[in-house]
């Protein structure tokens, strides 16, 4: 691999690639599918260009329930399949393509009906364990086992008594989905992909006029300035998620194109003390819903409460919670503990969009998780549908369909291909008391540094040497150290205060303040690197104050619909800052 880093030069440079060459493909949609066949792509030696149109993982891949799963649920609908390839992908994951970046994390699944519900429960999470053993070579993922209630009291105390029988406990794996992702994009860097946000494809290059005529490049907006530029490419593969119908009306009614619907999931994040997880370790809860299932996620000092998962019809852009989605996730929370939690107990709140493959049925939580690669004229493909933890194999499917009109490309090698971060984390992942006395930083934020940089954390650790006040924390933000917001600009692509804020690092949805708090000194430290001038700096600031006024604002209303017409009064940071950025 070359350089991974997403330096604004290399912006700059890879504008002027994508402009000047032909690329043998060219991915659109800088999520974790799109940029898994950027990576899938450059690593069998084609030349490569990756366009996202806002920043790497803002859509869908930011906003997961941040679990690597085989998808326990899908059992019950015999999707056999689907389960045995997700777990297959939850093993690569875990063991060598990003092993810092995602961990083994047990689950309890409550029991509250007698004998019959243990059996029939227990006879799924055996066979999700056959599936998945296959693949764990060193049992990375413990067995299932079975708890009385007491067990299951003394593992997770904030259960009610009467609301449980005992529990089965299972594992799955737990991930920083928009650093993965962006991990995904460094490692297709290294392998020489141009990779290009803040630029969006605005129409496609056709061969001619005629309906079916091939696909030869694509017509972007670079946000960033508000210029324009072709990218030539002899083939072309829409990532693009809930947006895929935007490509399917660039191509017109003529041309078949894919159905996705997309299904809301919101999230809250509450204090770890609202949730009593015992001194066993930490559990995550799985608990079943009239519709679905709910998670229970311990994540850092805190727990993730979700999903829901309904139909959205609104902006795609900036899905908004509603008090009705907050009070839903709530209500089925509270079923089973012992301390009902409340608005007040809400640090964090987060709303996304998964892409289902649309079917007969309008109930979202029924529609098909699997994926789909289409090539509706030649030199187009679209790939869409699929779960976080499968975007490997999507990316793999995709990158095979665009090969067929490029002779003599290699197979896929991303099964055993480790990300940024990964190679050398056996070598560091116990060093922390080490570092953090060689550099002088605490070392519990050496540690954190470790789960997010793994054996690039002495890129981050390198500037505090180099700038000692550096290794202070962020206002508002304890847990993070000023020098991350440095790395984020020079290193992992970020444009803009939102970027870091909610991407780079979690402030926006880890802090009650959501990140206000922060924003002066992480744009102020951003504007070193990209030489922001004082309006521009300001705009960032107030930009980001009006998003969480207005996300805040979205979450009082009470349905779908004024939600998103609350959401919709802080306009997208790359349409609403203009001006000269630098002098």
């Amino acid at each position: 691999m070359t350089g991974t880093e997403l330096s604004p030069e290399r912006r700059r440079a890879d504008r002027a690639r994508l402009e000047d060459e032909v690329v043998d493909v060219l991915v659109i949609g800088g999520g974790v599918t799109g940029a898994g066949a950027a990576l899938d792509a450059a690593s069998r030696g084609l030349k490569v260009g990756l366009i996202e149109a806002r920043d790497w993982a803002a859509g869908t891949s930011s906003r997961s329930s941040k679990l690597i799963h085989g998808g326990l649920r899908y059992l019950e609908q015999m999707a056999f399949p689907l389960v045995h390839e997700a777990l297959k992908e939850r093993a690569r994951l875990i063991r060598t393509i990003a092993p810092h970046l995602v961990r083994p994390l047990p689950f309890l699944l409550p029991l509250t009906a007698p004998v019959w519900q243990r059996a029939y429960y227990g006879a799924g999470v055996a066979l999700y364990d056959v599936l998945g053993a296959a693949f764990a070579r060193d049992r990375a993922i413990p067995r299932h086992r079975h708890l009385s209630r007491r067990a299951t009291l003394e593992t997770f105390p904030a259960l009610r008594r009467d609301a449980v029988r005992g529990a089965i406990r299972y594992y799955d794996a737990q991930v920083d989905d928009a650093r993965h992702t962006l991990a995904v994009v460094r490692t297709a860097a290294g392998y020489g992909a141009a990779a290009l946000s803040s630029a969006r494809v605005v129409g496609l290059l056709r061969e001619s006029d005629a309906p079916d005529a091939a696909v030869v490049g694509v017509h972007v907006a670079d946000l960033t300035d508000g210029s324009t530029f072709t990218v030539r490419a002899r083939s072309v593969i829409a990532a693009t998620g809930v947006w895929s119908d935007d490509i399917g009306r660039m191509l017109g009614s003529a041309a078949p194109s894919l159905k996705v619907r997309a299904s809301k999931g919101v999230h809250l994040l509450v204090p770890g003390s609202a949730i009593d997880g015992g001194d066993v370790g930490p559990h995550g809860l799985i608990l079943r819903t009239p519709t679905s299932v709910l998670f229970v996620i311990p994540w850092g000092g805190q727990w993730i409460v979700g999903t829901t998962d309904t139909p959205w019809t609104l902006d795609r852009d900036h899905p908004a919670a509603s008090s009705a989605d907050i009070d839903y996730l709530l209500g089925q929370v509270n079923r089973v503990l012992t301390r009902p939690l409340t608005a007040d107990d809400i640090v964090g709140v987060y709303a996304g969009l998964r892409p289902l493959l649309a079917g007969e049925s309008d109930d979202t939580s029924r529609l098909s998780r699997e994926h789909a690669v289409v090539t509706p004229v030649p030199g187009l493909v679209l790939v869409a549908g699929g779960k976080y933890t499968t975007y490997r194999v999507m990316a793999a499917d995709a990158v095979d369909a665009a090969a067929e009109r490029l002779p003599g490309v290699p197979p896929s090698r991303t099964a055993e291909l480790p990300l940024v971060g990964a190679r050398g984390w056996g070598e560091v992942r116990d060093r922390a008391a080490e570092l953090a006395a060689g550099y002088g930083v605490p070392e519990a934020a050496v540690e954190r540094l470790l789960r997010r940089h793994g054996d690039q954390v002495t890129a981050v650790l390198d500037l505090v040497r180099e700038d000692p006040a550096l290794g202070r924390s962020l206002p508002g933000a304890p847990e993070h150290l000023a020098a991350e917001v440095v790395h984020a600009t020079r290193a992992e692509g970020a444009l803009h205060l939102d970027d870091v804020l909610t991407r780079r690092t979690r402030i926006s949805i880890e802090t009650p303040h959501r990140g206000v708090e922060s924003a002066a000194e992480v744009a102020r430290l951003m504007a070193t690197v990209h030489g922001w001038q004082d309006d521009f700096l300001a705009e960032e600031i107030a930009h980001y104050e009006a998003r969480v006024a207005a996300e805040r604002e979205s979450q009082r209303m009470p349905d779908d619909r004024t939600a998103d017409a609350a959401r919709l009064g802080a306009p997208d940071v790359r349409k609403a800052v203009q001006g000269t950025p630098s002098g």
